[in-house]
C-alpha cells in the first residue's frame, strides 16, 4: 500500500473545494455532509489554501471568532505543501508526519485534483479488522 501512487488512493467523492470567501460555518457544513476533515480553498482554479477540522478548533473557536462571519481566507493554511498524484502514499505519510498535519492537497499541472489524508492508511486495515471481528461474533 505504501508504494502505491496516491492517485490510486484518493476518493473523488470526498474531495471538497470552496472559494476563500466561504464562511467557516458553510465550510463546516460541507465537510460534515461528506464526512471529511479538510476542504481545499481554491480561487480561479488555483489552490490558495487548506482548511481542516483542527483549524476550526484552534483558529476559530479557541480564538473566539464567529464561524458565521469568519471567512476561510482569514483562518486557512495559505500556500500549503502539495503532492503530485504519482507520488507514493509512503511519501505522503512521511510529509504529513514531518510537518505535523493530516491532509495534503494533490495538485497536477497547477490544479487541485484531490486530497490525501493519513486516514487513508487506516481504512483498509480497519475494514479488514471490523470484518474479521464480525465474522468471529457470528461464529460464537
Amino acid at each position: 500500500m505504501f508504494d502505491q501512487p496516491i492517485k490510486n488512493l484518493m476518493d473523488s467523492k470526498k474531495f471538497l473545494a470552496a472559494p476563500p470567501a466561504t464562511t467557516v460555518s458553510d465550510a463546516a457544513r460541507l465537510m460534515a455532509g461528506k464526512n471529511v476533515g479538510a476542504i481545499l480553498v481554491v480561487e480561479d482554479d488555483h489552490l490558495v489554501g487548506i482548511f481542516s477540522e483542527r483549524d476550526v478548533v484552534f483558529r476559530v473557536i479557541a480564538q473566539g471568532r464567529d464561524a458565521k462571519t469568519t471567512k476561510l481566507a482569514e483562518v486557512m493554511t495559505a500556500s500549503p505543501k502539495t503532492l503530485a498524484p504519482n507520488k507514493s502514499y509512503g511519501h505522503a505519510l512521511l510529509l504529513m508526519q514531518e510537518n505535523g498535519f493530516r491532509h495534503v492537497p494533490v495538485v497536477e499541472n497547477g490544479k487541485a485534483i484531490g486530497i490525501i489524508s493519513s486516514r487513508n492508511a487506516m481504512d483498509p486495515d480497519l475494514e479488514e479488522f471490523v470484518f474479521e471481528e464480525r465474522r468471529r461474533e457470528h461464529h460464537r
